[in-house]
């Protein structure tokens, strides 16, 4: 029986390209964004390519709204065996401009969803005795940058969230996978002054969604609990 996978922040990006890829690899797919109308066009999207999909509209910082979206998508596809917390957001802004909004919207976008969304899908993972937990982090995770301080705060908590998980479940075959992607070509990146890039030689949305699909295909047994995918020359 195929697994059910659950990508939030699913309607952009990373997000839809790994909708998209797991599909297509014979996955249902469950997928979660803010807004109602672009979850029903993903939706649409993946229904014309025969991938059996199902969404809801849900801030993953919110327990209710994921409650309510998980009730959703298990009650059509079943409960959830593959986990991929995507949802992110960056502002980028030199310290002095960043306000207290930002760090919050930052945190409880990044790190906080992280929490919500693991904590409602872990407990039948573990009671099943499989599944696995894929954390979209970033390189910033490793390294700062300049008016990344609210960005690679919450990159480098998602990585001591996801090292200390990992510990905590891998007795219960449940593995827990890190993707740390460099500088990846999408709306998120494109809208920020402070960081210039060319967008023909950094990532593509898909080279992150097959890395996650790699990992996830490799033997239950084998676990590659951190992944850093950079471009080959930038």
């Amino acid at each position: 029986m195929p697994t059910t996978a659950l990508v939030t922040g699913a309607t952009q990006g990373i997000g839809r390209a790994t909708a998209f890829a797991l599909g297509r690899a014979g996955y249902r797919v469950g997928i979660c964004a803010r807004t109602a109308a672009k979850v029903q066009t993903l939706l649409a999207e993946l229904g014309a390519e025969g991938i059996r999909a199902a969404g809801a509209p849900a801030d993953v910082a919110d327990p209710e709204q994921v409650g309510d979206a998980l009730n959703q998508i298990t009650g059509e596809l079943g409960e959830i065996g593959i986990l991929v917390n995507n949802a992110g957001v960056l502002i980028a802004r030199h310290f002095e401009e960043l306000t207290l909004e930002d760090w919050d919207v930052t945190m409880a976008t990044n790190l906080r969803s992280l929490f919500v969304v693991t904590r409602a899908v872990l407990p039948s993972m573990r009671q099943k005795r499989e599944g696995a937990i894929v954390n979209v982090a970033s390189l910033a995770g490793r390294n700062g940058f300049v008016g990344g301080t609210a960005y690679a705060a919450s990159k480098h908590a998602v990585l001591g969230f996801s090292r200390s998980l990992m510990l905590e479940v891998r007795k219960d075959n449940v593995r827990v996978i890190t993707i740390c992607p460099g500088s990846v070509d999408t709306g998120m990146l494109q809208d920020q002054p402070l960081l210039r890039s060319d967008p023909r030689r950094i990532l593509r949305p898909e080279d992150v969604a097959d890395t996650i699909l790699h990992a996830l295909r490799l033997p239950d047994r084998a676990l590659v609990s951190e992944l850093d995918i950079r471009p080959t020359n930038p």
